[in-house]
């Protein structure tokens, strides 16, 4: 199998589905990468063309919007938004049509919304406020979406084929320090394969505390348990893959065997992911617990862009090893 890096494995997950599927067509701005800057798009539009990859105007709105179009009109639409924070000048497409238009038009056999919105997200690159959120939160809490935040190679290709072949309107986010790290490679099989919405993945297998991580929070989670380790701690990292479908019966599993838990997300605290899936635990899994739950997550302020302040302000591994140290007391 060859190896690959997350936005290789991206990439090839599109070309097969585009190959397989005439009815796939990618949009968007510098989809086309004449750039040269898009390491997940890479030479796509070299062998589709100018129909099959659409260079767009600045203006989300227009570009999500014309995928509830034309994925009524039987076409399967993959948007790529250039930064997920820019999901907010469309979210009424997004969420008002995408969302719920299957849902409000249910009667009609052929009422389908086939949308892969792609959305690079989170910071730790000097972005700014407007360039480096973490807004899985937002779309978590909107119904009618599918969410798929892969952390790993392997995952993206796996992942991004389900998106592309599923009726459903699908956020798939992908975080700018997994496409941009060139020594994160994994064998990727050249075969087809996919992977199951709502499938979690346990990235590595402890007996001691759970921590459950989201997209680039997974390596550091692993990266944290293996100096627990050498400390003779075992650390169990699970791995959601999707949030919407969520697997809450494998965090669920693990919970009860360890009987700590840590919660891991970039996005802020408040309101966030992790306070979901802590209560989803607190509802169900209570009487297994025999720690409080404790989240890591960023601040709840705007992200700096000085990158000393960002990262005051982002989660950083030693967060995540002081909130393992804080259940095992």
């Amino acid at each position: 199998m060859p190896l690959m890096t997350y936005a290789e494995a991206i990439r090839a997950g599109l070309r097969e589905e585009m190959r397989r599927d005439e009815r796939v067509y990618i949009l968007g701005q510098d989809v086309r990468n004449k750039s040269k800057i898009s390491l997940v798009m890479g030479d796509l539009w070299q062998e589709f063309g100018d129909e099959r990859v659409i260079d767009t105007p600045l203006s989300e709105t227009v570009m999500a919007g014309s995928c509830v179009g034309a994925a009524i009109a039987g076409f399967r639409p993959i948007v790529e938004i250039m930064f997920a924070d820019f999901c907010f000048v469309c979210m009424d497409e997004i969420v008002q049509k995408m969302g719920k238009w299957r849902y409000e038009h249910g009667s009609l056999e052929d009422m389908r919304l086939p949308i892969v919105v792609m959305a690079p997200y989170g910071g730790y690159f000097g972005g700014g406020a407007e360039h480096s959120g973490t807004p899985l939160a937002y779309f978590m809490h909107s119904p009618g979406l599918k969410i798929a935040v892969p952390s790993t190679p392997y995952d993206a290709k796996g992942l991004i084929k389900t998106a592309i072949r599923d009726d459903n309107p699908v956020m798939f986010f992908e975080h700018k320090m997994l496409i941009y790290n060139p020594s994160l490679k994994e064998e990727v099989p050249d075969e087809e394969y996919l992977i199951p919405f709502g499938v979690a993945d346990v990235k590595r297998e402890g007996k001691d505390v759970t921590v459950v991580a989201i997209g680039l929070m997974v390596h550091y989670a692993l990266q944290v348990a293996e100096e627990f380790a050498k400390e003779g701690i075992s650390v169990e990292v699970i791995d959601p893959r999707t949030l919407e479908p969520l697997d809450i019966g494998t965090i669920l599993a693990s919970v009860r065997k360890t009987g700590r838990v840590v919660l891991v997300d970039e996005g802020m605290l408040r309101c966030g992911v992790p306070a979901e899936i802590g209560m989803q635990i607190q509802e169900q899994a209570f009487d297994a617990l025999k720690a409080p739950i404790r989240r890591v997550g960023a601040a709840n302020v705007p992200i700096p862009a000085s990158r000393p302040l960002e990262n005051a302000v982002l989660p950083q591994p030693e967060w995540i090893a002081q909130a393992i140290r804080e259940v095992l007391q």
